[in-house]
């Protein structure tokens, strides 16, 4: 996998670009009309317990996708920072899903120059708390680790919770 950087751990399809992204640093968009159900990016990286992603995050910041309870994938070196990185960020009306575990797919048809978005409610399990910067209609204010035991959100994305979380949800967590 090489996305323009020999060093590539992840996947970005030829039908997106990485610039400059309205909501947060950079983005990743759309080149053309993308239909819902398309491969845009798959996770790429070293899966690293929780554990050891925690003494890495200082020196690395956010670059994880977690994939169970206690696993996620990511860089291990700053060296393999920008590698692993799909430019992802976050929406309260996203655009994409992680399907899976590192697949990232389109949940409705997007529009060539469209930033790719998805709601960190449908992957993230953690404690932190942030200002959300996505400006929809929709906009939370505050996106937080836990925002996927939100009963409405639950609701608004049944099919579209990463693997490891949709499990959790079927067991009544």
């Amino acid at each position: 996998m090489t996305n323009g950087n020999r060093h590539a751990l992840s996947y970005r399809a030829p039908t997106t670009r990485v610039a400059t992204s309205p909501i947060q640093g950079l983005g990743l968009f759309a080149t053309e009309a993308l239909p819902a159900g398309t491969l845009v990016a798959m996770k790429g990286g070293s899966v690293l317990t929780r554990e050891v992603w925690d003494t890495l995050t200082p020196g690395l910041g956010p670059a994880e996708f977690q994939i169970a309870d206690d696993l996620v994938i990511a860089p291990q070196s700053a060296s393999e920072r920008d590698g692993s990185m799909i430019f992802l960020n976050h929406s309260c009306d996203p655009n994409c899903a992680i399907q899976g575990q590192i697949a990232v797919v389109t949940m409705l048809p997007v529009a060539p120059g469209e930033e790719l978005t998805h709601d960190w409610a449908t992957t993230d399990d953690d404690d932190y708390e942030m200002a959300c910067r996505c400006g929809t209609r929709r906009c939370r204010g505050t996106v937080t680790g836990k925002d996927w035991l939100d009963p409405e959100l639950r609701v608004r994305y049944r099919g579209w919770f990463c693997w490891y979380l949709q499990r959790r949800i079927d067991a009544g967590e």
